[in-house]
């Protein structure tokens, strides 16, 4: 096996397939990258066996082949050396590989590539395809609000339920929740699955804004195609809840908000808060919203006082201002409507100006005020 190519693409490239290898892993070949050269053509694969990343670069081929490389010293060595041409030889017999650059020679030793463990195979697959500005909104908008909560595996994930012409994304910890639907063209095939983050923010990273993504899956992993990137994910083998049960529709108290004024004072009123709840308590009346917290273990208390707009009863409600800041964080409109029932039920948060054929809800859960 011998090639030629640029180290900086092939850097590039790499960088995006490292995201999946670890240290300490299962099995010791998972910390290598496996390289597959035919037709001038080098597929460069990663796995952690629950997300496989393969993609592919163009190099000047003399001579094919396969081989397993330790993915540090690699990645350590190109990160080290400045743009230029770098051959690679292996030979197949002792797994030794030898890089050349214009600095001098490195030897280091391969693994066997048929110690490699198989990708997963896109058989019996549904598909659809999505922009990858669409995913990239998605992702930002959503991931935030999953659960890091190991006996909660469901709502460890992103799901994606999928509607004739209607694509809905849920995540949710149980204290938060995140709901962004997008109406479509085109007949899908009603379907629901369950994505596990931290496949989903290395993609988030793999994403280019021109792109159309093939999302294809089954009942046990998910396809995403880019242009010369595949990323795999193992779906979680859970049932969602019904998010549908916790979201409140009859909203009647309607208070409307300056996004960066609101995110500001809850900023600074939460360092007041009390450490473990980090509630703040909204009063809000007709055309003004006070914010306050109190942590009365250190006598720390703070209070501040925002125009608005209301229409509603007057109402006291507290909320976690860590979870309220993160939403605001992404909401992505310069105006926001809180939408309030009573102080015990959850408040939704929205945008004030949604797209057409999207809808954006954010659900916070109030944390309820002793007498």
């Amino acid at each position: 096996m011998k090639f030629s190519v640029s180290s900086s693409e092939l850097l590039k490239k790499l960088s995006l397939a490292n995201g999946v290898i670890g240290t300490n892993t299962v099995l010791p070949i998972l910390e290598d990258f496996l390289f597959d050269l035919i037709e001038n053509v080098l597929t460069i694969t990663s796995s952690n066996l629950e997300t496989t990343i393969v993609t592919s670069v163009e190099v000047a081929m003399e001579e094919g082949g396969q081989i397993a490389i330790p993915a540090k010293i690699l990645m350590d060595t190109l990160k080290a050396l400045p743009e230029q041409p770098i051959t690679f030889e292996v030979d197949q017999g002792t797994k030794a590989i030898k890089i050349t650059s214009a600095y001098g020679r490195y030897k280091l030793s391969g693994d066997a590539p048929e110690d490699y463990p198989e990708l997963p195979l896109s058989k019996d697959v549904q598909s659809l395809s999505i922009t990858a500005e669409i995913l990239s909104k998605v992702l930002a908008k959503t991931l935030f609000a999953t659960s890091n909560d190991e006996l909660r595996m469901a709502m460890q994930g992103l799901y994606f339920q999928i509607e004739e012409e209607e694509l809905i994304f849920v995540a949710t910890d149980a204290h938060k929740l995140v709901k962004y639907s997008f109406k479509v063209d085109g007949q899908n095939t009603p379907n629901s699955f369950i994505v596990p983050k931290k496949g989903l923010m290395l993609l988030k990273n793999a994403l280019a804004s021109d792109q159309t993504i093939e999302l294809s899956y089954n009942s046990n992993n998910v396809f995403f195609q880019l242009d010369e990137t595949k990323v795999i994910i193992r779906l979680i083998d859970a049932k969602y809840p019904d998010y549908n049960a916790v979201i409140p529709y009859d909203n009647a108290n309607i208070l409307g908000l300056e996004k960066g004024d609101f995110q500001n004072s809850l900023r600074r009123i939460a360092i007041y808060a009390n450490k473990s709840t980090n509630q703040v308590v909204l009063n809000i009346t007709d055309g003004s919203l006070t914010i306050s917290a109190q942590d009365l273990d250190f006598s720390n208390e703070a209070t501040e006082q925002l125009s608005c707009i209301y229409d509603g009863d007057t109402m006291n409600i507290g909320f976690n201002a860590k979870f309220l800041i993160e939403m605001l964080q992404v909401i992505g409109s310069d105006q926001v409507s809180f939408k309030l029932s009573t102080p015990n039920r959850a408040g939704i948060l929205v945008p004030s100006d949604q797209a057409e054929g999207e809808e954006l809800i954010m659900l916070v859960m109030p944390v309820m005020m002793g007498n």
